[in-house]
């Protein structure tokens, strides 16, 4: 049986196996050790019977470095989405979730997010966010089938000029929905006005 835990800096030396797909994007050992260091509890490993780790997540909450230029924050208010429409309320986002080839369709990525959800709606977040590429269909329909939206499109975001949805999840604090649309596909961006 496959185990949840904390993703620890070892991991490092065992997760290849989940960064085998050319859609998964991967980054340097001390962008990891970062975020075990800023947000360890919402940094998680599914470790398989054999210690081999079949997925993991990287995630955080945080909101724009600025304070919200009208207090108290209410993403309902019409000015927020005309004067600041990139501005980000406290939230939760999904930085990396990968699986291994061989691990897929086991709901590994479904208790991962919903891991990062849960942690969420304890600390108050608006939404949980993540980033995907848009040809990246099976994980699109994954997200949708979690009840995630595509809220925009963000054009050459990627290094290699591919194009982004930033997709989202509202929390319980966002009873309401006004953190989320319809249509986000037809709402292009540049990656300069994504903070």
């Amino acid at each position: 049986m496959s185990l949840v835990r904390p993703m620890t800096p070892m991991d490092l030396l065992k997760f290849n196996p989940c960064n085998l797909d050319h859609l998964t994007e991967t980054y340097n050992i001390s962008f990891y050790l970062d975020y075990f260091t800023r947000w360890p509890d919402l940094c998680k490993v599914i470790e398989g019977p054999s210690g081999q780790i079949e997925a993991y997540i990287l995630g955080k909450v945080e909101a724009s470095p600025y304070s919200p230029p009208i207090e108290p924050y209410d993403p309902g208010l019409k000015i927020y989405q005309k004067k600041f429409p990139n501005y980000l309320p406290w939230h939760a986002h999904i930085t990396c979730l990968t699986v291994a080839p061989s691990a897929r369709r086991l709901g590994h990525a479904t208790k991962l997010s919903e891991a990062l959800e849960v942690a969420g709606d304890e600390q108050k977040a608006w939404f949980v966010d993540l980033f995907v590429r848009v040809e990246n269909e099976a994980a699109i329909k994954l997200y949708r089938k979690m009840g995630y939206s595509v809220y925009r499109r963000i054009k050459d975001y990627y290094n290699d000029g591919c194009d982004a949805y930033d997709m989202r999840k509202p929390l319980k604090r966002d009873r309401q929905r006004k953190t989320v649309r319809a249509n986000g596909e037809n709402i292009n961006v540049d990656p300069s006005e994504v903070w």
